[in-house]
Formats: structure tokens, C-alpha cells, sequence
């Protein structure tokens, strides 16, 4: 038989996040910023790009994906082994490459672009070695890094993605309600993980019943393990006295919402309770900053004051806070709306940013641990709007 080197192959109907008139508006204003850059095509590879201008959520499994934008076409480029699940769950067009002969996948994005245009690429994504082959097979004019104009879209967030952002926060309430709940001496932190992860895909399932479900999870930490933001779970025991941190992050058709607390096992000493205190004021006061008109650098400059005046800044290990939208733990990076020194970016309307302090006490000393609170927040027209609903505290968090 001959072997073709691309094809369509469409079945189905397609079912997506949202309406096709969001992903319309998107594409709208990404062909602008081409048009204004002189770009003909775009050629995105990066799983956040992909999935915030057509739906689609790539499993790559070591195989390149794509989106390729011009003036009047939208369309994704997959491989084989995923037959029609692209074009169903895609705004767009899709062209599926065979494995039969090598780079079929870019020659598949080739007979969208055309040779000799003036291309745009994902700078922060596109590696070595696949740029050589965008230059061999597309023989470009000319090239232009798109990526911080698209990431600079992806941070002002539509009615519709804040909706489904708002669900994600509630869900990842449920996930935490869930752990609370399980938590006693003598559990594993795996055991707690796992209640807070399944309570936390039912209620996606419930809320969502036409989506893909994969990868929500749960960070469950204790004692020592709580040293560091994204430590794994482990399968320690959970023991009276044990500082906690409750990590859930839910996933919503590429979505990623996060409620973390610091919790405490039956009992707190004076010591953690103290900086436990002390970072939950910090939260406070970082939330009421969260405003329009400020830049993020003066926000993360007055809570290091916060904490210096108290003689607790040297226990600060990371920015305060970050975007949210088409965001996982292993792609995607608003790297532009994050809360520190060397982010100059002035909160907008329509921004969606978390608060999330946290002080790590090195072990040996009074109140070891990791403490953190986060919530995220909406930035409005004259303040902010908190979605994240489970309480943080001493009050609420001393527990089993």
C-alpha cells in the first residue's frame, strides 16, 4: 500500500472547554499582534499554547505536537496513535502525521504555512533541535519569538475562563474539606493524598460531565517533608504535633487551581504557633494589596518589609504569588504576573493572581517546617475578589 505522509481523519463531534466564540476572540487578537508583527503563520509547540487557542490538550509520549495559525486557518497537527481525539476535542482543523517516513510532522505543517514566510515560534519552548528542522522544511524569510505576546494574552483572563477558574477553586475546596477530614496519627501521607485527589476528580466529573479528566493531585506534607513547596508525597506516618501542608490542585480541561494551608496534628507548640500567626497576618496583608494600579514588585517589596520588620524575611524562599489559567506542573508559565522583585508587570482587571507566603523554618530550630496559606484572588475594577473558599488558620486547622 502507499503509505501517505499525512491525513485528516475526523469522527465524532467535537466537545470543547468552551464556546467557539472563545476561542474566535482569542484567535481574533493573536492575529492582530501577527498581523502587527508582520508574522504570516505561527507554529506553536508548547502544550499551554496549543490548548488556549484550540481546545486541545496534547499527550506527547515523546512525540512533537502542533498548532499551526495563519490569516484564515487554525489548525492542530498530531500524531497517529491519537486517531480522531484531537480534531473532536479542537476548535480547529487537524492534520494527523504518520510515523512512516521521518518529520512527517513537519512536513505536515508545512503544507499549512507554505515555504519562505515569515514565521513565528515559541521561543521558550522550541528546542534546538526541532528549530533546525522548522528552518530546513520551512525555509522562513524571517522568524519572530511570539511567545511573550501570546503569554501577555493568557494573563488578562475572558468572563468564560474565570467561571470555569471559579469552579476549579471550589473544587479544589472540596479536595481540601477531604483531607482535613481524613487526616489522624498513624496515616500515611499517601493515604491523605489519596482522599483529596478522589474527592476532588468525582466532584470535576460532577461539574463537568463532557470533559477529559487527568491529571488533578494532591501534595500532602509532613513534618520535615513540608520544608519545600512541591516536595512529593511520601508514605511517612502522620504523628501528634506534626506541622502538615494540604496541596490540592485540581485540573479542568488544562485549567489548574491550587489551595495549599498549613495544618497542624491535634496539637501546636507555642514556637509554630507563632510563625504559623505570623504568616497567616502576611497573607492577609498581601491579599489587601492585591489591587489595580499595582505593580507586582512594590507588592512583593511591602510584604518583605512585613516580614522583615518581624525578623522572619530570611525564611522566605519564593515569590508571593502567580497566575493562573492554562497551567500545570509541568507546562505552561505566566511568567509575566508574578509576585517579585523583578516583575514590574501593573495589575489589571480581569488578572488572576494567588497570594501564597511561605516561611521555611531550617530544621533544629523553634517551629521547624514550611508554613504557607494560598488563595487566589480575581483582580476587579476596585479591589479583588477571593474564590478560594476553605479557611486558613490555627483556628480551622488544628486537626485529627
Amino acid at each position: 500500500m502507499e503509505r501517505p505522509q499525512q491525513y485528516r481523519f475526523h469522527q465524532g463531534e467535537k466537545t470543547l472547554p468552551f464556546a467557539d466564540a472563545e476561542y474566535d476572540a482569542r484567535l481574533a487578537q493573536l492575529r492582530a499582534e501577527m498581523a502587527n508583527q508582520g508574522i504570516h503563520a505561527c507554529v506553536f509547540t508548547s502544550m499551554h499554547n496549543i490548548a488556549y487557542y484550540s481546545g486541545f490538550l496534547y499527550c506527547s509520549f515523546g512525540r512533537p505536537y502542533g498548532l499551526v495559525v495563519t490569516s484564515s486557518d487554525s489548525v492542530t497537527i498530531s500524531a497517529g496513535i491519537d486517531a480522531a481525539q484531537p480534531w473532536r476535542r479542537s476548535h480547529a482543523d487537524n492534520i494527523t502525521y504518520t510515523d512512516w517516513q521521518r518529520n512527517n510532522y513537519w512536513r505536515a505543517i508545512l503544507s499549512v504555512t507554505g515555504p519562505g514566510k515569515v514565521v513565528g515560534y515559541e521561543g521558550d519552548h522550541l528546542t534546538l533541535a526541532q528549530n533546525a528542522l522548522l528552518n530546513e522544511f520551512l525555509s522562513p524569510s524571517a522568524t519572530h519569538d511570539i511567545a511573550p505576546a501570546t503569554m501577555r494574552q493568557r494573563m488578562h483572563k475572558s468572563a468564560a475562563e474565570i467561571e470555569l477558574i471559579r469552579h476549579g477553586a471550589q473544587v479544589a475546596d472540596v479536595g481540601g474539606f477531604a483531607i482535613r477530614d481524613a487526616i489522624k496519627p498513624g496515616l500515611r501521607e499517601i493515604d491523605i493524598a489519596i482522599a483529596g485527589r478522589d474527592a476532588m476528580e468525582l466532584e470535576i466529573a460532577k461539574r463537568f460531565p463532557d470533559a477529559e479528566y487527568r491529571d488533578t493531585w494532591v501534595w500532602f506534607q509532613s513534618g520535615i517533608n513540608t520544608d519545600g513547596a512541591h516536595n512529593p508525597v511520601t508514605a511517612r506516618e502522620l504523628q501528634r504535633g506534626d506541622i502538615l501542608s494540604l496541596n490540592t490542585f485540581p485540573m479542568i480541561s488544562g485549567y489548574y487551581t491550587a489551595l495549599e494551608r498549613t495544618l497542624f496534628v491535634q496539637e501546636v507548640d507555642a514556637a509554630s504557633l507563632k510563625i504559623w500567626e505570623a504568616n497567616v497576618a502576611a497573607h492577609e496583608y498581601g491579599m489587601s494589596l492585591l489591587t489595580p494600579g499595582a505593580s507586582c514588585s512594590d507588592i512583593t517589596e511591602q510584604i518583605n518589609t512585613f516580614f522583615a520588620e518581624r525578623d522572619l524575611l530570611q525564611y522566605r524562599t519564593f515569590g508571593y504569588g502567580h497566575s493562573f489559567g492554562v497551567l500545570s506542573h509541568y507546562y505552561g508559565r505566566e511568567a509575566g504576573l508574578e509576585l517579585r522583585e523583578d516583575i514590574d508587570t501593573v495589575l489589571e482587571p480581569g488578572m488572576v493572581i494567588s497570594m501564597e507566603p511561605m516561611l521555611t523554618i531550617p530544621e533544629g530550630q523553634p517551629g521547624a517546617g514550611g508554613y504557607r496559606e494560598h488563595d487566589i484572588l480575581v483582580i476587579t475594577e476596585n479591589g479583588n475578589d477571593n474564590i478560594t473558599g476553605y479557611p486558613y488558620g490555627p483556628e480551622t486547622n488544628v486537626v485529627g
